[in-house]
């Protein structure tokens, strides 16, 4: 899940933040550990009012650095700690996380069930969900004549030359197989070749493809739809309130990020403080609006910007996950091939 949107999306984030581990040898301390700008000041100064308990920043640029840290000190150092799904499986599977003690959690009823018993954590029994990355259709309802209803719409000949991808070669290839009825993670390699095949029937449809602000194709006029990204998706949104968001039939396909508490975590009473702190609606509706991803607890979608909340009728469909040597070799020449015939 792109992290970098975050800064263009909110204010700078002012915390104490530590370059290395730092051990709460206190039980009046607690250390986060994640990215920057992961929560508005006023949740990080509310908790401490609330609880007497002094937050310890401590932040990190990818989710590989994280597991590292957290390995090295083998469980310890932290006492909450925020990653992406994929490497969440992991810490879960290397004994890095505690198992929740759900008792001590009266929010957790408040998690939407739409991301709930994911493939890195089936029982919810490590994890708890802090905000959605779904990558969505988007387009001008003035510049498109027919009413897009999931990705198979992006194969109709009436958007040639029109659409704006993101650079995502295993979402790209994910949603086509969504479309073709597959898992985003099929694994079969002469299945994933018919996806390839089906993707070269989309490129003359392909106005761009690129990950940074794919939404300015759609907002300047060079394209009529786009595939975004969730902070684009809000950033389109927010300069052209009149485009039309579209949740694909065929299902989403998300990334999650979770929090855990470390299995030697220094102060494990005040992190169950924390995380019960977030899932109370009025505190999770903060944290989404600023963050920008979309709500992943139910109780608060009423609190946030409507645009971060996904309906009720829409399918969970997949997240990206590791497949074979095999199967991402395929999907690679499926994506250097369609990237070829879209130039």
């Amino acid at each position: 899940m792109k992290k970098s949107f975050v800064m263009a999306l909110c204010a700078a984030l002012t915390v104490t933040a530590a370059a290395v581990p730092v051990s709460a040898d206190s039980d009046k301390e607690l250390v986060l550990f994640t990215w920057e700008n992961m929560f508005p000041q006023e949740v990080l100064d509310g908790f401490e009012k609330e609880t007497g308990v002094k937050i310890i920043y401590s932040n990190f640029d990818t989710d590989e650095t994280m597991l590292e840290k957290l390995s090295m000190a083998k469980g310890g150092d932290y006492d909450i700690v925020i990653a992406d799904d994929y490497i969440l499986e992991n810490v879960i599977q290397e004994g890095l996380a505690e198992k929740l003690d759900k008792s001590k959690l009266s929010g957790f009823e408040n998690i939407n069930p739409l991301y709930q018993g994911q493939f890195y954590d089936p029982e919810d029994a490590y994890t708890v969900p802090y905000g959605a990355g779904i990558p969505l259709i988007v387009y001008d309802p003035e510049m498109v004549d027919i009413d897009i209803k999931g990705y198979a719409d992006l194969w109709d000949p009436s958007l040639e030359d029109s659409i704006a991808l993101v650079a995502n070669y295993r979402v790209i290839n994910g949603i086509t197989n969504l479309m073709l009825g597959k898992s985003m993670n099929e694994e079969d390699v002469d299945s994933i070749k018919e996806t390839g095949e089906k993707l070269l029937e989309l490129a003359p449809n392909v106005r761009l493809i690129q990950d940074d602000n794919t939404q300015n194709a759609l907002l300047n006029g060079e394209a009529s739809v786009g595939f975004l990204y969730t902070s684009q998706v809000t950033a389109a949104l927010a300069e052209y309130p009149e485009l039309e968001v579209v949740y694909p039939e065929e299902g989403l396909g998300f990334g999650i990020m979770g929090m855990f508490i470390p299995s030697e975590a220094p102060n494990k009473e005040a992190a169950y403080q924390f995380m019960d702190y977030i899932l109370q609606p009025e505190i999770a509706a903060q944290c989404t609006d600023f963050i920008g991803y979309y709500s992943t607890n139910k109780a608060a979608d009423e609190l946030v910007n409507p645009d971060l909340v996904v309906p009720d009728s829409v399918k969970k469909g997949d997240i990206v996950q590791n497949v074979s040597a095999e199967a991402e070799e395929q999907y690679s020449k499926n994506w250097t091939e369609f990237k070829a015939a879209c130039d």
